[in-house]
């Protein structure tokens, strides 16, 4: 074991994490662990843009875009932090433009804006050009210009190794424990400020377009620590993943005019939302898409898809501003959108909820009180900015917004903080879950019970859900557990050991569904990304509030779900029908 002692450990390199350590390596001595190398994380996914109400195309000034983000979220949103973060969205633009983040460029050399989905101007009158964007590798060019920044900086980063235990004492923060993937030894990293910035769990599912190492590390670990996580039923399916496969075609698609058809040839989403028709929130134009397919009107052979419609664009524009997703279809469909319509279908795609904190990025333990010392940004964290649906380009914004935010203050709190002192063995129940693993004799497989697991969330808690349907996703997550406490894992190795790796991700995994599934089933309504087919309407008298979760311990020791509940922050809106 090998110890280190940094004043803040930022956890997760991607957005959220390197625009954290580019505020604290400024203050403080920072250390970044990463289970990736910083320039594949998913971050670098994102497509279509990053939103701000500059105003260089259209009108526009960000209480429009505050309202948008708070009706986006079906009013689940914190509005005081719904309101901090379109503020300071034109800044934070601004910060990655002088960094040397190459925009598109308007012909009078400002940087361009088009539309996005749920983005109006004027509360809800018509769709707005909002979105800043580098072509459809909005994501790609934020990881890139922060990584090179952060590489200038001299902010230290610990790339490969896989952080799975955070050390508390006396109910501060005093470390965290990590797994170094190349050589299989564990060092504890003592440090005054933790940021979480780990990204989200999307594979819970089995349709998403969420990378394979998206299995919500940093939300397990603060549950077993016996913290809460917040609105974690929440889970946005974005409406156009390639059918059958989830991969992403970004929303920029249908920001630069394309358009979504059923069976028929019909432009379906005027029906839906006759305002801005494909440019409505994303949980809406999923829940459409996925009615036109279960009442007949889907395309191909098993009816099972609608189609996203580029034809009617100029190629020009098709190469200019969307070259990955058009090159994505060609790749892995076959299909040319210059003269074919392109097969999609909703892919689970986003977490609103996760570790609960406050707008300042402090973790909460409870409704009020904050964790001394640790923090989180990014899809993590649940400020909430997001509500019950996030806005597309919402997500670029918040890793920048209350990433910048999350690294000025975990320094600051460093700077004038002392050290906690690391308890006795700190690195014990990080070996005994590795050793565990590895000396399993049980026989199961890591990888048939993760397929078991996604087939189950993707039957039973995808877009529609009942009562009948969570009950069985939990009764099979329930199952799943029992049996992964036999997983075997056949490499017995040190180095590079993928096959532990994944029965470790895969035990967060069992977690996190756990606890999305349990949420899912108290919330008698249907709101944002949670649609509930035997309670189809929104409920304000009795689920305006965050759904608060807790790990408890039954009698005979099994770990359950305790839910709580706390309201939700509201400025200047009150609730209103979602019509656009």
């Amino acid at each position: 074991m090998q110890t280190h002692k940094y004043d803040v450990v930022i956890v997760g390199a991607g957005g959220a994490g390197m625009r954290a350590a580019l505020e604290s390596a400024d203050r403080t001595r920072t250390a970044v662990l990463t289970k990736l190398y910083p320039t594949r994380s998913h971050t670098g996914a994102a497509q279509g843009g990053m939103c701000a109400a500059l105003a260089n195309v259209e009108e526009d000034n960000w209480e429009w875009h505050t309202f948008d983000t708070v009706k986006g979220g079906d009013y689940l949103v914190d509005q005081d932090a719904a309101e901090v973060m379109c503020k300071e969205a034109i800044d934070a633009v601004l910060d990655l433009e002088k960094m040397g983040l190459p925009f598109n460029r308007t012909p009078e050399g400002r940087i361009d804006q088009r539309r996005f989905g749920g983005h109006t101007r004027n509360h809800g009158e018509a769709a707005v050009r909002r979105s800043c964007f580098a072509a459809d590798r909005t994501g790609h060019m934020i990881l890139q210009t922060l990584y090179q920044n952060c590489v200038k900086r001299g902010v230290e980063f610990f790339n490969e190794f896989y952080v799975l235990d955070l050390v508390m004492n006396e109910g501060r923060t005093a470390g965290v424990v990590a797994y170094e993937l190349a050589t299989g030894e564990i060092h504890v990293f003592q440090a005054k400020s933790v940021v979480f910035a780990s990204g989200g769990f999307g594979k819970v599912f089995k349709t998403t377009s969420n990378a394979h190492t998206l299995t919500g590390d940093g939300m397990g670990i603060v549950w077993r620590k016996g913290l809460p996580l917040e609105d974690m039923e929440f889970f946005q399916f974005h409406p156009t993943g390639l059918a059958g496969l989830g991969i992403l075609l970004s929303e920029a698609a249908r920001g630069e005019g394309g358009i979504l058809r059923n069976s028929e040839g019909e432009r379906f989403m005027e029906r839906y939302a006759p305002t801005i028709k494909d440019l409505a929130p994303r949980d809406m134009v999923a829940r459409a898409m996925s009615t036109e397919v279960r009442e007949g009107r889907g395309c191909g052979p098993d009816k099972d898809y609608v189609l996203l419609d580029l034809t009617h664009l100029p190629p020009e524009v098709i190469d200019a501003k969307l070259p990955d997703i058009t090159e994505f279809a060609r790749t892995y469909l076959g299909v040319e959108p210059y003269t074919e319509p392109v097969p999609v279908f909703p892919t689970a795609h986003y977490a609103m909820g996760g570790i609960p904190t406050n707008i300042e990025a402090e973790v909460l333990r409870d409704d009020i009180h904050v964790v001394p010392g640790l923090y989180a940004a990014g899809e993590v964290a649940c400020v909430s900015v997001h509500g019950a649906n996030r806005l597309g380009t919402n997500s670029l914004l918040d890793i920048n917004v209350f990433g910048r935010r999350a690294g000025i203050a975990a320094a600051e709190y460093a700077l004038k903080a002392g050290w906690v002192e690391l308890p006795e063995a700190p690195e014990a129940a990080t070996v005994q879950l590795l050793e565990g693993l590895r000396s399993g004799e049980g026989g199961e497989r890591t990888a048939a019970i993760r397929k078991e697991l996604q087939d189950t969330m993707d039957l039973n808690a995808q877009v529609y859900r009942t009562e009948a349907t969570l009950k069985q996703a939990e009764n099979d997550i329930s199952v799943l557990k029992q049996r992964y406490a036999n997983v075997t894992v056949q490499d017995k190795g040190q180095r590079y050991n993928t096959d532990l790796l994944e029965a470790v991700e895969l035990g967060f995994l069992l977690d996190l569904a756990e606890v999305l599934v349990v949420s899912a089933k108290a919330r008698n309504e249907s709101r944002g990304g949670h649609f509930r087919e035997d309670y189809p309407t929104r409920d304000d008298v009795n689920f305006m509030r965050h759904t608060m979760a807790y790990r408890s311990v039954d009698a005979d020791g099994t770990p359950g779900v305790h839910l709580d509940y706390k309201p939700v922050i509201s400025t200047r809106y009150q609730p209103m029908e979602r019509k656009y």
